[in-house]
């Protein structure tokens, strides 16, 4: 974060929530010692060495500047203009017209959690490491239009998605009829959400593993799919390599863990919008880079009871048309192709 943009995510805190300074510490020098905790994975004891504040105040900066951006997610996170086409999508052939109705993607990860001992099996993942599973939908300009954090790393994407889906107060962004998500194959392909086909190479490092390249409409469609819906997966690891807390995260309360979940989200749409040279978007902004994905997408999760429940959730109408939608995109797709 370069200074112009730290100084306004100062302003912005003054203007819009009840941080000031404090007797002994200005508001800048809190911002510091939170945003120094969160990018260095650091304990308190290491930020006492580093701030030369006590234990108590170093957690009682970090617990208010926390809570202060946390509580700005509204403003900063927010969805998108369901009824524009995305430049991203508009001006890229590979992409328009057939994708003109996609408002974002959608997608889960895991990030690294602290949990009680008798919990700690619900918080287990794939790869029995105590996680907690972060629910996020994203703009093709590499913003979070929606998260949703603290759910337990046993729980399935799947799961969360419908959970907010049938959750009224959850303020989940529903696209208009005729829009839609892409998802991947952890998901069902139904209204609001279009999925890949499954049983055939999806991510882009399959496809181009791929002997002799691209071979039928299928394998384009999921290709071009995998492309488009992989900005989310660049948000994640644009998010992960500023915050390393969210890799390896110290002893927090559930609470607060979640908390800080959000504001890294919320810091990283604040850099998106007002730090446009900053190296980590550079880096991760071509749609060509394919970050480690943690996400519950591969082929025997995805059969999962999760997602069984998921699916049973839906109508057969509704399934038939999101088929049949999903089949005419191919086929144009196709069609233009050769």
């Amino acid at each position: 974060m370069y200074r112009p943009c730290f100084e306004m995510l100062i302003q912005v805190l003054r203007q819009q929530t009840t941080l000031q300074n404090l007797r002994y510490l200005t508001l800048e020098e809190q911002v510091m010692i939170f945003v120094y905790v969160i990018s260095q994975k650091a304990t308190n004891r290491m930020a006492m060495e580093d701030w030369q504040h006590s234990g108590s105040t170093i957690s009682v900066v970090f617990t208010r500047i926390c809570k202060a951006i946390a509580s700005l997610s509204q403003t900063f996170i927010k969805p998108p203009n369901f009824d524009a086409i995305p430049d991203e999508i508009r001006w890229n052939p590979k992409y328009y017209p057939y994708f003109q109705n996609c408002v974002g993607a959608i997608d889960g990860t895991h990030i690294a959690a602290h949990a009680p001992a008798d919990l700690a099996n619900n918080f287990r993942g794939r790869k029995s490491t105590v996680t907690s599973n972060m629910l996020a939908i994203c703009s093709f300009d590499m913003l979070f239009t929606y998260v949703v954090t603290g759910w337990e790393g046993a729980v399935h994407d799947s799961r969360v998605l419908t959970t907010q889906l049938e959750d009224p107060t959850s303020g989940f962004p529903h696209p208009p009829p005729g829009k839609y998500y892409l998802v991947d194959s952890g998901y069902s392909n139904k209204p609001w959400f279009l999925a890949p086909f499954r049983n055939v190479p999806y991510h882009l490092r399959d496809a181009r593993r791929t002997a002799g390249g691209i071979n039928g409409p299928i394998e384009l469609f999921n290709y071009r799919h995998a492309s488009l819906r992989n900005c989310i997966e660049r948000c994640f690891g644009v998010l992960k390599a500023r915050f390393p807390i969210l890799r390896y995260m110290t002893n927090f309360s559930l609470i607060r863990q979640r908390e800080i979940a959000m504001c890294c989200c919320v810091l990283h749409n604040f850099i998106r919008l007002h730090n446009r040279g900053d190296p980590l978007f550079d880096r991760y902004g071509i749609d060509e880079v394919m970050p480690h994905s943690d996400s519950d997408s591969d082929d025997d999760v995805s059969s999962s009871s999760g997602t069984a429940r998921d699916q049973g959730a839906n109508s057969r109408n509704d399934n038939n048309f999101a088929n049949d939608m999903r089949d005419r995109i191919m086929f144009e797709m196709y069609l233009n192709y050769n």
